[in-house]
């Protein structure tokens, strides 16, 4: 008999075992099977070249060895630091990670996680910004619940809004000290780009920068107030108004847009840091690798991926997180 034709019964039958017995011995089932029945199933399997099918082992174990990760966009340099991080956790667990994009789609993300119940990942970690008004809210919520009361384990990054454990990044506090910083530094005459106020992420560090510039006593146009793209190309297309504007300091509210400002700003024929100073808010690694050296907010990116599954893994009861970040003040932003 060929080995791809062998089957779980014929390895039961070598064995002198019933065929429940030899599917909890071999898909690692609970349930208690004596020693010596065990150890004839495997001798029986390794002897007929049998496979263990994967999804009989996911079912009978209740969870797979794969964990499941969803992202916005694995194209930004923020979720692939996230990743990286889970990756290298999931890695030292012995468990292997899937990664789906939702695309900023809180429908898409729905779908994806309805999907991923059916192949029992052990952990689902979900990154990115909740959307404000989404009415896929409750039904994420029991899609979610279903999956942990089977056994899951769940860790979101992303605002406190579902009743899971949740790494909440501090956006609203890191944006209103970095306006405190540059105010203190000496500018006076700030702009931001921002993405619609719908995305909560873009939503925050908006509201904690203009708070932080009003606590130095600052005020802030509403045409300064430039509404793009959660995008490099989006940082990109504001350089036009930014140029026209002719602010002394900008505040993109993420990393990836502040370095396509910067590049529309050098296309407008000004520079940054010296014509128009440019910060961010996450501190990705190319922010240290652009000229000038972005001012930013870090962002703790690789390491919140790693605690992200370990706090999953653990079983812990569902908390809040509360994630630190630091103002990092670089080249892009020179005036003392």
């Amino acid at each position: 008999m060929e080995p791809e034709h062998i089957t779980l019964r014929d390895v039961a039958r070598d064995a002198g075992v019933s065929y429940a017995t030899a599917s909890r011995a071999l898909n690692g089932s609970d349930r208690t099977v004596r020693k010596e029945n065990a150890d004839r199933v495997r001798a029986a399997a390794d002897r007929l070249g049998y496979t263990p099918d994967l999804s009989a082992q996911a079912i009978a174990r209740g969870s797979s060895s794969t964990v499941a990760l969803v992202v916005n966009d694995i194209d930004d340099p923020y979720f692939s630091s996230i990743a990286a991080g889970v990756t290298e956790a999931a890695q030292e667990a012995g468990l292997i990670v899937t990664m789906a994009i939702a695309d900023r789609s809180p429908g898409l993300e729905l779908q994806i996680v309805r999907t991923l119940r059916g192949h029992r990942p052990r952990a689902v970690i979900i990154a990115g910004t909740r959307t404000a008004g989404s009415d896929t809210h409750a039904a994420l919520t029991d899609e979610l619940s279903a999956y942990h009361e089977s056994g899951g384990r769940i860790a979101l990054i992303s605002q406190p809004e579902l009743p899971f454990t949740t790494l909440s990044i501090d956006n609203y506090g890191g944006a209103r000290r970095l306006a405190v910083a540059l105010a203190g530094a000496g500018y006076r005459r700030f702009a931001i780009v921002h993405a619609g106020d719908d995305i909560r992420t873009s939503a925050d560090r908006r509201q904690g920068f203009t708070d932080g510039l009003h606590a130095s006593g600052l005020t802030l146009d509403a045409a300064d107030q430039i509404v793009t793209d959660f995008t490099r190309a989006g940082g990109n297309q504001a350089a036009a108004t930014i140029a026209s504007r002719r602010p002394e300091a900008v505040f993109a509210v993420n990393d990836v847009m502040a370095i396509g400002l910067m590049s529309g700003l050098r296309d407008a024929g000004l520079t940054p840091g010296t014509d128009i100073a440019v910060a961010g808010f996450d501190d990705i690694a190319a922010a240290v690798d652009v000229l000038p050296s972005l001012t930013t907010v870090r962002v703790p990116l690789y390491d919140l991926g790693r605690q992200a599954l370990e706090v999953a893994l653990s079983g812990a009861a569902p908390a809040r997180i509360d994630i630190l970040v630091e103002v990092v003040l670089r080249e892009s932003t020179p005036k003392t």
